[in-house]
């Protein structure tokens, strides 16, 4: 059974930073592309930034420069530097895995809020 499980959302204040882990079980971890997702109220799920399995990484346009997707196969675990953080970036965070897409295993999900 695949278990995504996401940790380190919260609530911080604009130009804050953030770091969230997912931690996976179930699947052959280094062979999944690994994305994170987010979805804020009224809005559709859209991509934050994925890392293959081979470490090429990929960033939606709003979040680059700011956000660090990054992978330990070792682990099982990946994890999204956030920093510079808007209120826009408000949103349920989503951990999910891939071979390489459509994402076939999907977190919780994971809060975060960023104050004005």
């Amino acid at each position: 059974q695949v278990h995504l499980v996401e940790s380190g959302g919260g609530l911080v204040q604009a130009g804050g930073s953030l770091r969230l882990s997912c931690a996976a079980s179930g699947i052959i971890f280094s062979r999944y592309t690994m994305g994170w997702y987010r979805q804020a109220p009224g809005k559709q799920r859209e991509l934050v930034a994925d890392i293959t399995s081979a470490g090429s990484t990929n960033y939606a346009d709003s979040v680059k420069a700011r956000f660090t997707i990054s992978r330990d196969n070792a682990k099982n675990m990946v994890s999204l530097q956030m920093n510079s953080l808007k209120p826009e970036d408000s949103a349920v965070y989503y951990c999910a895995a891939g071979l390489p897409r459509p994402m076939r295993h999907w977190g919780q999900g994971t809060q975060v809020t960023v104050s004005s």
